[in-house]
């Protein structure tokens, strides 16, 4: 089959293409970003890439279009397949019926932790023979590509991040629902993407319809924490399910964890140890993570032991809290962290990492829900735990914010400031930056490649060690 991918430079329609082009289809895709690393990743698997989306485009003839869910009405393309009747379909669908049919589907969903937790259980199910194929929204490191059609070996098995976001223009139900799990992690759920859901309610419908998808033979593993999660099962549930908790009473049902010293925590299951987890990651919102990979690797027969193993073994995806480079004793670090609940976890996981050092965080608020301004309220007190706040939004362009930065950050007092000039933005950074800080970067978008203007700029300075 011939399929042409409308959209094919996004993380998930990019992920689609190299499994199609895996499972032996030919590929072509255009869009309008078509430039590295993507454009580059995808013509080393020998797709071809045309870029816009010009009606012209329906004299390649594919067998089918595949569409992606940033194309809309009016685009060129888009309205020459609706005119001449042309076969099109979305992206989640052609995954659920061409690649996903007759595998074992462990899916990923849940409004934080999805991308690395994916990365986490795909990684466990490896170590343990099982050569999963996957398709996440990152790279994870440990296999250093997002998506794969299987490992060594053919695998029944795939891992797939399931999003809530909407499907396509003309299917507006959440992506996951294509995926036909048998097993799903819930990973929590609270109010994002306030383009597409009014309120938390409208997402506790999508993940509702979700649970209806998972077979009787299949297993939820669910946050036991999350409230909103509870009023998702009260609508229906129809599959065995697991919960797993940080602060679970250890003599109760479930999964559970323990801290030890460091970043290191035992699980329980039941109340009974199953062992310690002992690697590089910090914070509690990563040990989570862990918890629910493991219950989910265990449904398709993976021990608890070996999990933990591999969890010793698993090193992040990119942009999680990824060390960029260091200069003039100042660490650059980028995290892909955007709703205020992220942005508190990770500055929260950095200082228990680094104790009394200075954090200076750095903000891009440019995902759609952060530019409507439906949470700024949230942004100072996630922000508090760091020493000094650089926000920034763009002057202009797609990624200008409709509220007022400064404004808004402004509880913080002159720990504060905003910019919409990327270069002073830079320099007041790097003026302010001493040796031993830590810069934590947090955005979902590349932020005009801010972290090597950074180290850059730290690179040419002198910074004095003020004695203690």
């Amino acid at each position: 089959m011939h399929i042409h991918i409308v959209g094919i430079c996004g993380t998930f329609m990019g992920g689609l293409a190299v499994l199609a082009k895996e499972a032996g289809h030919k590929v072509t895709g255009c869009d309008a970003n078509v430039y590295p690393p993507m454009s580059t990743q995808l013509e080393a698997q020998g797709i071809s890439l045309t870029e816009g989306f010009g009606a012209g485009q329906i004299s390649l003839e594919p067998d089918l279009f595949v569409i992606g869910n940033v194309v809309s009405r009016g685009n060129p393309l888009m309205e020459e397949i609706l005119n001449r009747g042309l076969p099109y379909v979305s992206g989640p669908q052609w995954m659920g019926e061409h690649i996903l049919q007759n595998k074992w589907v462990l899916a990923v969903a849940g409004t934080h932790g999805k991308t690395t937790t994916s990365a986490m259980l795909a990684w466990i199910l490896e170590v343990a023979g099982y050569a999963p194929g996957f398709l996440i929204g990152g790279v994870p490191l440990n296999f250093g590509v997002s998506a794969r059609l299987s490992g060594a070996r053919a695998s029944d098995f795939f891992v797939i991040e399931a999003d809530e976001y909407d499907t396509a223009f003309f299917d507006k139900r959440s992506k996951f629902v294509h995926y036909h799990a048998k097993t799903a992690i819930l990973n929590n759920l609270e109010y994002d993407h306030a383009d597409i859901f009014p309120d938390v309610a409208a997402i506790e419908t999508q993940f509702h319809h979700l649970v209806r998808t998972v077979p009787g033979i299949g297993r939820l593993i669910v946050n036991g924490q999350e409230a909103t999660l509870q009023n998702v099962l009260q609508r229906g549930c129809w599959s065995d399910k697991e919960f797993f908790s940080e602060n679970q009473d250890h003599d109760q049902q479930g999964w559970s964890l323990q801290l030890q010293e460091g970043e290191d925590f035992d699980i329980l299951f039941n109340g009974q140890l199953q062992g310690t987890v002992s690697w590089g990651l910090n914070g509690a919102h990563n040990r989570m993570n862990a918890l629910a990979a493991v219950a989910a690797a265990r449904h398709v027969g993976v021990v608890p032991a070996i999990a933990i193993e591999a969890l010793a073994q698993f090193v992040n995806v990119k942009r999680r809290m990824e060390v960029r480079g260091v200069a003039a004793g100042v660490t650059v670090l980028d995290d892909f962290a955007h709703h205020p609940t992220a942005i508190a976890t990770t500055v929260a996981g950095l200082r228990r990492k680094v104790g009394s050092a200075r954090i200076l965080a750095v903000l891009e608020p440019r995902s759609n829900t952060m530019k409507l301004g439906s949470m700024k309220q949230a942004l100072p007190d996630s922000l508090a735990q760091a020493d000094l706040v650089f926000a920034f939004s763009a002057a202009t362009g797609k990624d200008v914010v409709g509220w007022d930065l400064a404004e808004t950050l402004a509880p913080l007092g002159d720990k504060a400031s905003a910019f919409s000039d990327l270069t002073l933005l830079v320099h007041a950074i790097a003026a302010q930056a001493q040796a031993g800080d830590y810069i934590l970067v947090m955005s979902n978008g590349g932020f005009g490649g801010v972290h090597q203007k950074l180290l850059d700029v730290l690179a040419q300075q002198v910074i004095v060690v003020t004695p203690a």
